[in-house]
């Protein structure tokens, strides 16, 4: 065997702390399972260390609320979603403001603080109907954060209401938006989103709608679907183009610090796995070897993001589990309600003592959090 010095220069590298490069990442995920799991989870350990008052390596979190579609109606036609309808569908939907509180009644009544709302790009609705939704809620139920309207919601916006994004964005946090979820972010390779969601936002579009929210004063999460026609460097370089946003965000001085002491940033990183039942995508999807390997590589890459979530809801619950020791710090939410990975045929459901007893058994005390992984209580 060949000793390489430079392999044992990137390790140091990795548990100091240090950022690391595309190239870096490349090695660094054909590392064996376990190595790269053990970097991680040390880089885990270095971003939390300070959180909770220094109880942040103790202390794993998790989320309580629903998240509500508001209508599958949408013309963009992803290959790789399995929810999405059309206007004359028998099954297509637009939410009504008794059912949303139905929804949202039922949500408080299990201990939630949010609701996750997003749906499809119906090319019908008005941007008055999307301000009179969020209106209501906030003037209903004060107390619950919405969670709404990925980037690539919010460019179909500006060019259904002709608006630019960033008075969208500004009436939308006006009417009670409280922040923005990071779905439709898929790969942030052009070349990838051709061939996955063609009439969908390109990279540019999503990563310009999260730095004016987080120029606003609204946090947002950011994700990864992967496993489907992406190459390894491709993630690697989703990776890199949102370290290089939370740059810019951490960075910048801002009037409006929202809730928290730092700018408006991505609170979280969540990557999940193409299901491919149902849908129209013809690619091999990969299996939990493969997301662990993953989610390792995405705590150690992005050393500017203090949260990385478990994605239980496309691996189970024990692979979920598993995760909390490959980078994880956060098991995501229980989630009451979930329609677009359910439709694939994938239907992992976790309770809030399912969540507490997979906490326990690895040690950790579990608590639940809100949006801005302020701890709930």
């Amino acid at each position: 065997m060949i000793y390489d010095a430079s392999l044992d220069e990137l390790l140091q590298k990795v548990w100091n702390g240090a950022r690391i490069n595309g190239a870096d990442a490349l090695r660094l995920f054909h590392l064996p399972l376990e190595e790269l799991g053990t970097l991680a989870d040390h880089r885990r350990q270095l971003a939390k260390a300070k959180a909770y008052n220094g109880r942040g390596n103790e202390i794993v979190t998790f989320n309580v609320d629903r998240n509500v579609n508001y209508t599958n109606v949408c013309n963009v036609y992803c290959k790789f979603c399995a929810f999405y309808r059309v206007e004359k569908d028998d099954d297509s939907y637009v939410i009504s403001h008794a059912e949303m509180d139905q929804k949202i009644a039922e949500t408080l009544a299990l201990g939630g603080t949010q609701i996750l709302m997003q749906g499809g790009h119906h090319p019908k609705l008005t941007k008055q109907w999307y301000l009179d939704m969020l209106s209501h809620i906030k003037n209903k139920w004060p107390q619950v954060n919405i969670h709404g309207f990925s980037p690539s919601e919010f460019v179909h916006f500006r060019d259904v209401f002709n608006e630019p994004l960033e008075k969208i964005i500004r009436d939308f946090k006006s009417a009670g938006l409280g922040s923005i979820p990071g779905g439709g972010g898929e790969i942030l390779v052009d070349r990838v989103r051709q061939r996955v969601a063609p009439l969908k936002a390109m990279s540019n579009d999503w990563l310009e709608v999260m730095d004016i929210a987080h120029r606003l004063g609204l946090y947002s999460s950011a994700t990864m679907m992967f496993g489907h026609v992406e190459t390894i460097e491709d993630r690697i370089e989703h990776l890199e183009r949102l370290r290089v946003q939370q740059d810019t965000s951490l960075n910048r001085v801002t009037e409006y610090n929202g809730l928290g002491v730092k700018p408006a940033h991505f609170t979280a990183f969540i990557g999940w796995t193409f299901q491919a039942e149902h849908t129209k995508l013809k690619a091999p999807t990969v299996g939990a070897h493969e997301y662990l390997r993953t989610q390792a590589l995405s705590r150690i890459y992005l050393d500017n993001f203090e949260n990385i979530q478990s994605s239980w809801v496309t691996q189970g619950l024990e692979i979920g589990q598993v995760a909390l020791k490959f980078g994880a710090n956060d098991l995501g939410s229980i989630m009451i309600e979930e329609n677009v990975v359910s439709q694939t045929g994938t239907t992992f459901r976790m309770t809030v003592p399912d969540m507490q007893r997979l906490i326990k058994d690895l040690g950790y005390e579990p608590h639940q959090r809100d949006n801005w992984y302020r701890l709930v209580n």
